[in-house]
């Protein structure tokens, strides 16, 4: 229905908030890991949503990251899993926490939230383990590429600056002290050579 609501949090609980939205306040229900990461009340907020339709009320639930959104997905999947049980099982345990049970086939872990037992642990892992490890996978692979993109940015800018005459030991240093201070910033080699040039 939507993906996220955008607006000033004048309730906050640690199971449910509230967001007044153009004048609207919109009920949410929140994990534990979402109301760490909220503001005070009457701060701007924004809150990822997933919209729960029953046949006698529309349920909205809330998180501060995709990772928790997702998770909370994954466990609607599952046989006898509803969205309240889903809440409940995020707030049990760490994201990162839940996920290493999940894979690891931990049922103590597992059947240590409320409301869990055995044979849903066994039902969540078994249904959701190899989902989990993909997604693991691919998030690795990704920061495995990021980081190797960059790095061959700096070795690139590094062959030009040395190709210049500068002495390589001076440039490694002014190449990585511009490039941090850039932060997320993306440079091309020539912006990230002219950068440098500035400071070496």
């Amino acid at each position: 229905m939507f993906s996220y609501l955008k607006g000033v949090l004048a309730v906050k609980t640690p199971t449910q908030i509230v967001v007044d939205v153009g004048g609207a306040g919109y009920d949410i229900f929140i994990p534990l890991s979402t109301y760490g990461a909220l503001p005070a009340e009457g701060q701007p907020v924004c809150v990822l949503t997933h919209v729960h339709i029953r046949e006698d009320a529309h349920l909205i639930f809330g998180f501060a990251t995709e990772e928790e959104k997702k998770l909370f997905r994954l466990l609607l999947t599952v046989s006898g899993i509803g969205p309240k049980m889903a809440l409940t099982t995020l707030s049990g345990l760490e994201i990162s926490e839940l996920k290493k049970a999940i894979i690891q086939e931990n049922l103590a872990a597992l059947t240590g939230i409320s409301g869990i037992g055995r044979k849903t642990a066994e039902r969540i892992v078994i249904e959701l383990r190899e989902k989990i490890l993909v997604d693991e996978k691919a998030a690795n692979k990704k920061q495995i590429g990021a980081v190797t993109a960059d790095d061959k940015l700096v070795e690139d800018t590094l062959l030009v600056l040395v190709s210049l005459g500068y002495k390589k030991q001076n440039a490694q240093d002014a190449v990585k002290k511009v490039f941090t201070s850039s932060g997320e910033k993306k440079h091309s080699v020539e912006e990230l050579v002219r950068a440098t040039l500035k400071v070496i």
